[in-house]
């Protein structure tokens, strides 16, 4: 299990805002949790998720950042059903190759690993407010997400990894070659291609590994990869349970 780093080897810490303690902590996360029953009350009889969440946020005081987390957590139930029935177990797919939505894995990890919070969500999926907006750069936690990842695909028995980098986001092209020199140190083979879009490459694909809903929605099978390896490989996460 990796240890959280200590406060003077954090460097940049990725997701991190000092007023995070105060809005997802005790009688803040009770609001914050009323505020999203009543956001799922309103989706699940069909209300538009941007209107429910402004009437919602309005009527709790939320800031933006707590509208944010419960945008993220927060779908209709049918929708989160049908995420949950496409999901498969890392151990199905011995020998198989697998599809790594890779910023999107890396920044998660990386939020973890700064001891940011992470949120899970009614889906069983867990996000981060790190909010990059197309730009991206490696931090000390960058390398350790890397080594969580492809250790974890090796324990599965994989029979190749190809992770997928969104090329408009800066420093992608850096961080491809980062995980290729990590790769080296393990038996499974790697790939990574940069695209225009991950979300769009994984559309239709089987075994994809990402926490992004339009992925979740639009791929035919995926793996919650991240949360087996928040929940076991990293040591005291900062988790705030918006799972309902």
């Amino acid at each position: 299990m990796t240890d959280p780093m200590s406060a003077e080897t954090l460097g940049p810490r990725r997701g991190f805002d000092p007023d995070d303690r105060q809005m997802f902590g005790g009688v803040s996360l009770a609001r914050l949790r009323e505020a999203q029953k009543d956001l799922q009350w309103l989706l699940d009889r069909g209300y538009a998720k941007v209107g429910a969440l402004d009437l919602v946020s309005r009527h709790y005081q939320l800031t933006a950042r707590q509208s944010m987390a419960i945008r993220r957590c927060t779908d209709p139930a049918s929708r989160c059903q049908a995420r949950r029935d496409k999901q498969v177990d890392l151990s199905e797919l011995k020998g198989r190759q697998v599809m790594v939505d890779g910023l999107n894995q890396i920044i998660l990890l990386e939020v973890a690993l700064s001891q940011s919070p992470v949120f899970l969500g009614r889906d069983g999926v867990y996000r981060d407010l790190a909010g990059l907006r197309g730009t991206y750069h490696l931090i000390p936690m960058t390398d350790l997400a890397i080594d969580l990842l492809l250790a974890r695909l090796e324990q599965g028995s994989v029979a190749s990894a190809l992770f997928l980098l969104d090329a408009p986001v800066s420093n992608s092209g850096r961080l491809k070659t980062r995980i290729l020199e990590h790769a080296l140190s393990f038996e499974t083979p790697v790939e990574v291609e940069l695209v225009r879009t991950a979300d769009a490459a994984l559309s239709g694909q089987e075994n994809s590994i990402s926490g992004d809903s339009i992925v979740l929605d639009r791929c035919r099978s995926w793996v919650n990869l991240a949360r087996d390896i928040l929940e076991n490989q990293i040591r005291e996460p900062w988790i705030v349970d918006l799972s309902g």
